[in-house]
């Protein structure tokens, strides 16, 4: 199970914190923020989830991901294959993407019983574009190590902006994961194969006892 949360976790907060944010926002708050409005909507509403699984899709979508940047996430996944895509293959594919997520987060939070977290404190940004944040999850046994996971943050040249755009968790980035994990099919069939395979396992139903997979 410890296992299972861990895979999962990793995945939630893969692309969770790529952000919307103001100028010259502060990564080191809107990383709290973020994760006590996901952990506080779960808890909640943890009865109707209980009896509805499918609910979560709902609060993904609704207070998740408004803090998702759910374009750039994806085309760093595509790499090149993005800049070869027409305009149309594009928006089906970033359409599909986000469906997607909406129903990846939700399998992964239906694990959740009650870890607690622990943002990293603080550090100053003067003259920084870069910076890792760490976040720890920690088991309600104490005798098992906190998963530690830290998220890359960028500050954007142009507005100064602040977003997470990708994490290591384990020593795996996440964005690396999904570009060989989809390197196959965008090789032989293209990027409407991969299209049509996030579109059907978007449609998937929420379990809580299911594996991770997709």
């Amino acid at each position: 199970m410890l296992i299972r949360f861990k895979q999962a976790i990793f995945f939630v907060f893969a692309l969770a914190f790529s952000t919307f944010a103001l100028a010259d926002n502060d990564p080191y708050k809107d990383m709290q923020v973020a994760a006590d409005k996901i952990f506080n909507t779960i808890k909640s509403q943890s009865a109707t989830i209980k009896t509805n699984p499918n609910k979560l899709k709902e609060i993904v979508r609704t207070d998740l991901l408004p803090y998702v940047q759910v374009k750039y996430a994806g085309a760093l996944i595509l790499g090149n294959y993005y800049k070869s895509a027409s305009e149309a293959q594009r928006t089906a594919y970033f359409n599909a993407f986000e469906n997607y997520l909406v129903q990846a987060f939700a399998q992964a939070l239906s694990m959740y019983n009650g870890q607690t977290y622990q943002v990293e404190a603080a550090k100053d940004l003067t003259g920084k574009s870069l910076v890792s944040i760490r976040v720890l999850l920690i088991q309600p046994d104490k005798s098992q190590q906190p998963l530690r996971i830290d998220f890359q943050w960028r500050k954007n040249t142009v507005t100064g902006e602040w977003k997470a755009y990708d994490l290591i968790a384990e020593g795996v980035s996440m964005i690396t994961t999904k570009q060989n994990e989809w390197s196959t099919i965008l090789r032989q069939d293209g990027i409407d194969a991969l299209t049509k395979q996030l579109t059907d396992l978007s449609n998937r139903k929420i379990d809580p006892n299911a594996k991770p997979k997709g």
